[in-house]
């Protein structure tokens, strides 16, 4: 039952890494950056909490 969960939780954090990825390159994020000097907080979450679900996924999944 881990193992499922664990797949689950990777595969959302790939998708929320995705999706962080695609909004870190959008046109608003590199207008925000050119006068902010950061990208748009939306980016910054998704690629964190993609980043962290990612890793607590993967723990799960090799965890015995």
């Amino acid at each position: 039952m881990n193992k499922i969960i664990g797949l689950a939780v990777l595969v959302a954090g790939v998708v929320l890494l995705y999706f962080g990825y695609t909004e870190y390159n959008s046109t608003a994020s590199q207008m925000t950056e050119m006068v902010t000097g950061n990208p748009t907080d939306n980016a910054i979450w998704f690629l964190v909490g993609g980043a962290v679900a990612a890793i607590i996924g993967l723990g799960l999944l090799l965890k015995k």
